[in-house]
């Protein structure tokens, strides 16, 4: 059974025998530590059998308050090292009272270290848009806490829940992000927070009361004659021309842009029936798709099988930058006079929903195709067109006739 006690004493001032310094003795298992309570009093007006000052007056009364104080903050320490297992000692007890046990980590500091492990770890769990979007969520918290506080870092422990609704405030005005743009910078922020709580660098959490809600929009896709339009377009800069194809290729194989990128010959197999399929394990999450060719899809593989960038690389497309690709976009869909900016993303929701659902194709079968890890994720992609629930109606139409 373990042992615990605490007394006040006053000590004898050196040079003035006639004031004092009121010290507490921490004891644990028969082992003891001073700390100074920073107070002092005449010596005459110490009490030694009742460890507090003389007297019923405003003065007595005040500090024989504070050193009650005291006597509840260390036995609150010492509640804290029990309830979380930790080894209690006359040494731990006063680290904890005196709060040295708490490593003064800052957010930024925090930050860049939970950054550089993800640089570290690129191609191993994590891709590089990752630790360039938790680059971007630092950049943001440094110039929110030089907006909010002319501040340009802070330690974690200081962090309060109007820290972070003061963020997202920020998010939303000054960066003018848009609400699921803000919400993902704030789950950023909020993954370092966790990890401060689990080292126990902080003992509240801010986000204990916050809530976020993504709101979810319309996916756009290209309908089946917009797609003929882009197909169908001559265009003259070459640039154009090959973002096209790359597009094109993305439409009718439902390929993510980082899986494009990284296309080579040992992706292409010949399939259960005889035929060239696509296995690859998408970079986003790990998850094999298999994808059948569509004759399109290698027509565009075939013409590029010559290319000299194709070659030096040995990638089977010559696929430019993200950033490039979606600008060139921009152009493709002025040129083609479609009414709405498409992505490069637009390429895989339209393999979801114009080329494959809306032609019959089983949902099962092309979440398997786009490597998604549930029906849901699929569900987002997908979208029913009319045309084609017009179609399924006037099949069950047919039914029911016969039926009848």
């Amino acid at each position: 059974m373990q042992t615990y006690s605490l007394i006040f004493y006053a000590k004898k001032t050196k040079g003035n025998s006639k004031m004092s310094a009121i010290y507490m003795r921490i004891t644990v298992d028969g082992k003891r530590t001073e700390i100074s309570t920073g107070k002092t009093i005449k010596t005459s007006e110490w009490n030694s059998k009742s460890s507090k000052m003389s007297g019923r007056n405003s003065l007595a009364k005040n500090l024989n308050s504070f050193l009650e104080g005291l006597r509840t903050e260390v036995f609150e320490s010492y509640i804290y090292l029990t309830n979380n297992r930790k080894m209690i000692t006359c040494e731990s007890l006063k680290n904890r009272f005196l709060r040295i046990d708490e490593r003064k980590i800052t957010l930024v500091d925090a930050f860049k270290d939970h950054n550089d492990q993800i640089k570290e770890l690129i191609g191993k769990g994590f891709a590089h848009g990752t630790w360039q979007r938790y680059e971007t969520s630092l950049r943001h918290t440094q110039q929110f806490m030089k907006w909010k506080y002319n501040i340009s870092d802070i330690y974690v422990s200081e962090i309060t829940p109007l820290f972070v609704t003061d963020y997202e405030f920020f998010l939303k005005t000054v960066r003018n992000c848009a609400n699921n743009s803000a919400v993902k910078y704030i789950k950023n922020f909020q993954k370092i927070i966790n990890i401060c709580l689990d080292n126990e660098w902080m003992t509240k959490n801010p986000f204990a009361n916050y809530k976020s809600r993504i709101i979810v929009n319309d996916v756009r896709f290209l309908t089946e004659a917009e797609l003929e339009i882009i197909k169908d377009k001559n265009f003259k800069v070459e640039r154009l021309r090959i973002v096209r194809d790359i597009f094109l290729f993305c439409c009718f194989t439902g390929l993510a842009y980082s899986d494009v990128k990284k296309l080579s010959n040992e992706n292409i197999v010949n399939g259960s029936n005889g035929e060239k399929w696509i296995k690859i394990k998408r970079t986003k999450t790990k998850v094999e798709s298999s994808i059948p060719i569509l004759p399109i899809a290698l027509d565009i593989l075939e013409f590029y099988r010559t290319n000299h960038k194709c070659i030096s690389d040995e990638k089977l497309l010559p696929v430019y930058s993200n950033q490039k690709i979606n600008e060139y976009l921009k152009e493709i869909t002025a040129l083609c006079e479609l009414d709405f900016d498409i992505s490069f993303h637009t390429a895989r929701h339209t393999f979801a929903t114009s080329v494959t659902l809306n032609n019959g194709v089983p949902i099962e079968t092309v979440s398997k195709m786009l490597g998604h890890t549930n029906i849901r994720m699929t569900q987002h992609y997908a979208k029913i067109q009319d045309r084609k629930i017009g179609e399924d109606m006037d099949l069950l139409k047919k039914i029911l006739n016969k039926k009848q």
